[in-house]
């Protein structure tokens, strides 16, 4: 056996992946980065804010102060706060001079109504867990372990070639039984391509994806119009006159009708509101992008794979709608790359074939690596 021969057949032998490993299950992303963004700001920051008013609420002590007549002793100062704190309700005049009430009770139950924001945000990624994940983590081990073992089969079939290459008496004959095969497709790969081709055709997990960002999109929109609500009827009013003339206290001619309080905390309530709702404003572009990344297909890393001999799920036009299963699965196959061993070798080679003179003598990888294995000496040039 020649030299270059010897090279060529360990260069083909160093060119197969290792057998995958056992941790490819577990190291499977199953969120795309945006997505995973999008988790962590709309349910953490509200937590965070609220952890941050009840510490407040916690160290400061009582979140009213009332200004009560000189005559009352302490007692009866703080039986005046936790009254007007309990009741929240705001007694005052209208244009005509009568007596009309509003409730201020939305202040008190303000960080509560956050926690429920928090938990509404989840909820969306709760379905993708349970209702789409599992299906598609099926779907990503199935194809990133057949995308490496069709490339693995490429590369034995390069080593097969070799061999009958070398043992062949007419290289004219070999090269016409290879031309064959290829017109014939003898080395496709039905199983892979068929189920990529079966994916277009389903829909679930596209459904479950834009539910997903559509429930999202109308919790974010929801909150911040509960937050505009709260700004325009109950956060301009840090003041207001509280009332303790009720039940045994009523007939008590040295109460004042009238009250005056202030709330301690109406400023910090502020300042979370309009932290939440201009970062929830903001990132709703980012969940519409997510839900508009279906409409186009993201062919790169298909077109990369397309160098294996009859994988031509591009070229045969198969790819029509872009709006079903196969085209959430490469978005996902994208954010797992790293776990895909073989594309990383075959985006390689797509560059040696960009940057090479003359293309038409590299059509597929096989191609490649039979220059590789040095028969491109015998291999007669294209018309």
């Amino acid at each position: 056996m020649s030299l270059s021969h010897t090279a060529a057949e360990y260069m083909l032998s160093d060119a197969l992946l290792p057998d995958p490993s056992s941790s490819r299950a577990k190291g499977l992303r199953l969120e795309l980065p945006s997505d995973r963004l999008l988790k962590f700001v709309t349910v953490g920051l509200p937590l965070f804010l609220v952890s941050l008013a009840f510490a407040r609420e916690f160290s400061a002590g009582s979140q009213i102060s009332c200004f009560s007549p000189t005559n009352f002793t302490g007692k009866q100062s703080a039986y005046t706060d936790a009254a007007c704190w309990d009741s929240l309700i705001h007694h005052g005049f209208d244009a005509e001079g009568r007596a009309i009430t509003k409730s201020l009770w939305a202040l008190k139950v303000f960080p509560y109504s956050l926690l429920v924001v928090a938990v509404l945000m989840y909820l969306p990624y709760l379905l993708w867990r349970y209702a789409a994940a599992p299906a598609l983590h099926c779907d990503l081990l199935f194809i990133i372990d057949e995308l490496d073992k069709s490339y693995n089969r490429s590369v034995r079939l390069v080593q097969h070639m070799k061999k009958i290459q070398q043992a062949s008496a007419e290289p004219e004959q070999f090269w016409e039984e290879y031309e064959r095969a290829r017109r014939e497709r003898y080395f496709e790969f039905p199983l892979l391509e068929r189920y990529l081709t079966c994916k277009q055709h389903a829909h679930a997990l596209v459904f479950i994806y834009i539910l997903r960002n559509l429930l999202l999109l109308l919790f974010l929109a929801a909150t911040c119009l509960y937050l505009v609500f709260l700004h325009l009827n109950i956060f301009f009013q840090d003041e207001f006159s509280c009332s303790i003339k009720t039940g045994l206290l009523q007939a008590e001619p040295h109460i004042p009708p009238l009250i005056p309080c202030k709330l301690v905390f109406f400023s910090v309530f502020q300042i979370i509101s309009l932290s939440v709702g201009s970062v929830y404003v903001l990132l709703m572009p980012v969940v519409i992008y997510n839900a508009l990344q279906l409409c186009q297909w993201d062919k790169g890393l298909l077109s990369v794979y397309e160098m294996l001999p009859a994988f031509d799920l591009l070229s045969r036009r198969m790819l029509t709608c872009p709006l079903n299963d196969l085209n959430v699965i490469l978005l996902f196959l994208r954010a797992n790359i790293s776990e895909l061993t073989s594309f990383s070798r075959l985006n390689a080679v797509s560059a040696l074939r960009e940057a090479t003179a003359n293309k038409e003598d590299i059509d597929t990888v096989i191609d490649f690596m039979t220059l590789l294995a040095g028969l491109e000496t015998t291999k007669p040039k294209h018309q």
